[in-house]
């Protein structure tokens, strides 16, 4: 295994061709990309690093009260069937669902200073995301997507790094379901790493004040396979613990999975049939496949 460098992409260059040429082929090619000079305040980076603490460290007794009407989001203790190493707190859809996010702050009694930033730090990377996505769009020539509608969880993650648990994985070996993931990883404990095309896998190292985009399972039927999504696991290699928390964007309102017309191209024909994001959710989760072939299962023959 290698440690490796994937492409960093500047937010504040994507209207020039080169930068959302580097994109294109970042997504295409990698399946993930950093984001520098984005428009999140580094200080605003800072305190939602501190809430993140501040909800991990409260008892179990209380993180446990944490519970949410979408199956996806509420507090995820950890257990042998996900990760003993692995916990987080989701929140179902924080812009347009305001009683998710109240959920949250009144069951985990949240002080109104941290609350502030939370909402703050929700808003600034559900925009980002969307932008990010826009771009991403844009860069393969598909013009007009508005993905600012688009519903995201918003994950806030620990993982509880030992000297046990030393070369023990944190997170398996998968592929994110949604759309994309923007993630504000650790800035100073490693442990991401991404298979390339050759089954191998490269250390991500942190990169201070940049975010994290993993290309998911939907963006890859949606660019009709030419955007990769990419595997990924977290591994131990430290004795500490490991934050990481963004936003985790699904699919349309709607549900539907299906590349837009203009990612058919004339002799390039829809590799995938339409189907509903709830269907590949419930297949990965009957199957228990958590990697990129499940979408074998809505290839069209």
């Amino acid at each position: 295994m290698m440690e490796g460098s994937i492409p960093v992409v500047d937010f504040q260059q994507l209207c020039e061709e080169e930068e959302c040429n580097k994109l294109r082929e970042a997504c295409e090619k990698f399946g993930c990309f950093r984001i520098i000079n984005h428009s999140i305040p580094i200080t605003l980076m800072a305190d939602m690093k501190l809430v993140a603490k501040y909800v991990h460290d409260l008892p179990m007794e209380i993180k446990r009260c944490y519970k949410s009407t979408n199956t996806d989001s509420g507090y995820l203790a950890s257990s042998i069937v996900t990760s003993p190493l692995y916990e987080s707190f989701g929140i179902y859809d924080m812009c347009s669902s305001p009683q998710e996010v109240q959920d949250f702050f009144t069951q985990l009694d949240v002080p109104s200073h941290h609350r502030h930033i939370t909402e703050a730090y929700g808003k600034a990377i559900h925009g980002l995301t969307s932008i990010i996505s826009q771009k991403m769009a844009e860069s393969v020539s598909i013009v007009g997507a508005d993905f600012e509608d688009w519903p995201f969880i918003f994950r806030i993650i620990k993982y509880n790094f030992t000297q046990e648990t030393l070369g023990s994985l944190g997170a398996l070996l998968h592929s994110d379901i949604g759309f994309i993931t923007l993630l504000q990883d650790d800035e100073n404990v490693g442990g991401l790493e991404l298979m390339d095309d050759s089954d191998s896998f490269m250390a991500i190292p942190p990169k201070p004040g940049s975010f994290l985009c993993i290309i998911g399972d939907v963006a890859h039927v949606w660019s009709n396979g030419r955007f990769r999504n990419v595997k990924h696991r977290v591994l131990c290699k430290e004795t500490t613990t490991r934050y990481s928390f963004g936003a985790f964007m699904l699919a349309s309102r709607d549900g539907n999975v299906e590349a837009p017309i203009e990612a058919i191209e004339p002799n390039h024909a829809r590799l995938y049939r339409p189907f509903k994001y709830e269907e590949l959710r419930e297949f990965r989760i009957t199957t228990g496949k958590k990697t990129g072939e499940v979408l074998e299962h809505f290839r069209i023959n």
